[in-house]
């Protein structure tokens, strides 16, 4: 019995360090994007936004073909069309928050974006057709007077690039809700693939259509595009679809959450942006809906309460 109890314990730490791994690996997910808002801003003032994105996905888009090749190459019609739906969101996400970088600081950017979280559940309604609990509602309402603060200015206007930045939430959470949705029936690997690549072809079709084409030269902007399309993109991306198979998406749900924090932090620190108290106060009203909206509280009290019984 002893030797067993020595089993079991040794097998729980093991579970805890891994678990405590992939959640350190999602950490430096949030990191990472945090930082991208910053770098973002930056590349923006010398490269044009579909450009921009272009080469980001293209450059992350390809390297994830040739590393996943034989997945790619068992892929289905119906994994190539479910990918392409997928990709259509991502597309739209980034389109509209680059664009909104353009015209935003990058602290309105991270916590604007961020509000995907909270309106997922309202997504989900076009799926389930189940309308969302209160506290959900309570969460919306409470982000929205939070996204009030930071964006409306005291002539009770909302910025250009506060409002593209509140649409690429909204195609956010259609991007989250379209994964759920496909989840199952893609393998996990070809549909990050396959999005990546699509929304690097639109956004080069689009660039040659209505943008000049930039001269791009310059450490400056090279680190900021490799950031944005192997750290950002790939690794942020691989490393999110890894660590969500061995780490509860509660636990994955708030470390992400987390990207809003850093990208302010980020901006603060590498931009110099000045944060008003409206302004803080309306980071904290989202940031404190997302995590409330995310963690099942009661449930997170009743497995203490037993975890003190036992």
């Amino acid at each position: 019995m002893v030797y067993i109890l020595i089993g079991v314990n040794s097998l729980k730490e093991k579970i805890i360090s891994k678990t405590l791994l992939w959640d350190l690996s999602l950490l430096l997910v949030a990191i990472v994007w945090g930082g991208g808002f910053v770098v973002t801003k930056n590349a923006l003032a010398v490269i044009t936004p579909l450009y921009f994105l272009s080469l980001r996905f293209m450059i992350a888009g390809i390297i994830m073909a040739i590393i996943f090749l034989p997945k790619l190459r068992k892929s289905s019609w119906q994994d190539i069309k479910n990918s392409c739906i997928v990709g259509v969101f991502l597309s739209l996400g980034f389109i509209t928050q680059t664009f909104g970088a353009h015209l935003t600081t990058p602290a309105k950017s991270s916590f604007i974006t961020g509000l995907n979280v909270v309106l997922v559940p309202f997504i989900m309604i076009l799926f389930t057709k189940k309308f969302p609990d209160k506290k959900a509602v309570i969460m919306a309402i409470v982000a929205f007077v939070g996204l009030s603060l930071i964006s409306v200015n005291d002539q009770l206007n909302i910025g250009a690039g506060d409002f593209l930045t509140f649409l690429c939430a909204i195609f956010y959470a259609c991007h989250i809700v379209s994964i759920g949705y496909f989840a199952n029936k893609t393998d996990a690997i070809v549909l990050a693939t396959i999005q990546v690549l699509f929304a690097g072809v639109v956004c080069t079709i689009l660039a040659i259509a209505f943008e000049p084409v930039p001269t791009i030269s310059g450490i400056g902007i090279w680190s900021g595009i490799l950031y944005s399309a192997l750290l950002s993109t790939l690794a942020a991306f691989l490393i999110q679809n890894l660590a969500q198979r061995n780490t509860p998406s509660t636990h994955a749900a708030i470390i992400l959450c987390l990207e809003s924090v850093f990208g302010a932090l980020a901006s603060v620190i590498f931009w110099h942006e000045l944060m008003t108290t409206k302004m803080i106060i309306g980071c904290i009203m989202i940031f404190a809906a997302i995590i409330v909206n995310e963690v099942d509280f009661k449930a997170l009290l009743v497995k203490n309460k037993k975890d003190v019984e036992v």
